[in-house]
């Protein structure tokens, strides 16, 4: 059975020399035997059909193959498009009433449990706040990621300790879901 996921790579192409051309990952992504790879944006995300494999293994996979062809490790999560509907459709914030720059996902790699994020006085952080859902933590940022004071809160590499953690903002979390739907 052929499946439609959505590649989401961690930290690529926003400075630095970490550059993945989105074609060049389009192309190695259809030497893995992948059809349908289509890009979007320039900061990593790629949607593709496979008969073969899992999420995790298909992380593993291309995870693999980037370091082999870039030369540098870049962390890959791979999510189905039924993941990806159901992070929509759970959304536990009025996303229709919000701008996509005030509402993100983190998507994880592993489950995640209240335990984690316990430290955080969430009262401090008012208007801003965060839920948690199935691999994935909500954030509703009023004034964007980059002044959110609790978004720098939750990317302290100790309340991520073991997880591939990468987030996109809403717009991009609705287009991957579109894309899912008629990849192929």
């Amino acid at each position: 059975m052929t499946t439609t996921y959505a590649a989401l790579l961690r930290g690529i192409n926003v400075g630095g020399s970490r550059k993945v051309p989105m074609a060049d990952l389009r192309t190695l992504m259809e030497g893995l035997g992948h059809d349908g790879v289509r890009s979007y944006l320039q900061s990593g995300q790629a949607v593709f059909t496979a008969d073969h494999g899992d999420e995790e293994s298909l992380a593993a996979e291309l995870t693999d193959a980037i370091e082999k062809r870039f030369g540098f490790p870049v962390d890959v999560i791979v999510r189905d498009h039924a993941y990806l509907k159901a992070t929509v459709d759970n959304c536990p914030f009025p996303a229709a009433e919000l701008e996509g720059k005030q509402l993100h996902v983190t998507y994880f790699s592993a489950p995640v449990d209240a335990d984690r994020f316990a430290e955080i006085d969430q009262a401090a952080y008012l208007p801003e706040e965060f839920r948690l859902g199935d691999r994935a933590l909500y954030l509703y940022a009023p004034n964007g990621l980059g002044r959110s004071k609790l978004a720098e809160h939750l990317s302290k590499p100790r309340l991520n300790k073991g997880l591939v953690a990468t987030s996109r903002n809403w717009n991009t979390v609705v287009k991957l879901v579109e894309m899912t739907t008629t990849a192929g």
